[in-house]
């Protein structure tokens, strides 16, 4: 009877030690976090370029600045910028826990 406390005693307690050697690992980690917020900073960047073209009086028709280069051209860039980099970091490999 008293061999197998011993015995239970010492499995419990290497398995223990084994479980605090174990840390855990995810499959993202805290620098893709960080690539995930710039991304989803410049996606609202490229947003915020997008707005506007409004007119204080609906009979005018302002062609220039509705259709101006910024929304036109340069946001859907910024964009689809911030999307690249959410792909980025998405993908981007962790570094592996040293064992």
């Amino acid at each position: 009877m008293a061999q197998k406390n011993i015995t239970a005693k010492k499995t419990a307690a290497t398995t223990t030690d084994k479980a605090a050697k174990q840390t855990a690992w995810f499959a993202i980690d805290q620098q893709n976090y960080k690539y995930i917020a710039a991304g989803f900073g410049v996606i609202v960047v490229g947003f915020l370029l997008m707005l506007g073209g409004g007119s204080n009086n609906p009979d005018v028709f302002d062609g220039a600045e509705l259709f101006s280069f910024t929304r036109i051209t340069l946001a859907p860039v910024v964009v689809i910028a911030g999307f690249a980099i959410e792909v980025y970091a998405i993908m981007r490999k962790p570094k592996t826990p040293e064992k």
